[in-house]
């Protein structure tokens, strides 16, 4: 081992790799930190793709006369004159409370 560091070649090698993987300002540890962060920006755009994918089919459905009405009768129980809308609920969906006796 001493042999090698004798040789300046070897010296200035190990100096240079040192400094390039642990102290340069493009060392090893910001580009792994880089490339998490990219990864989690790429993640997030798939995630904002998929819900302008979501919103464009939403416009679409809402462009039609038949989708605006689906939607007012479904989401805000409107409902047309001479008309009645009986809403069944399911046990299963009742939020219950909890009497404490």
């Amino acid at each position: 081992m001493l042999k090698y560091l004798k040789n300046i070649y070897a010296v200035v090698f190990i100096v240079f790799a040192i400094w390039m993987l642990f102290i340069d300002s493009n060392s090893l540890i910001i580009h792994r930190e880089l490339n998490k962060d990219m990864n989690d920006l790429n993640d997030e755009k798939e995630y904002y793709k998929s819900g302008i994918e979501k919103d464009n089919k939403a416009i679409k459905e809402l462009s039609t006369e038949e989708g605006v009405e689906k939607l007012a009768r479904e989401k805000y129980y409107m409902k047309k004159e001479n008309e009645d809308i009986y809403i069944i609920e399911y046990e299963d969906s009742l939020k219950l409370e909890k009497n404490d006796e």
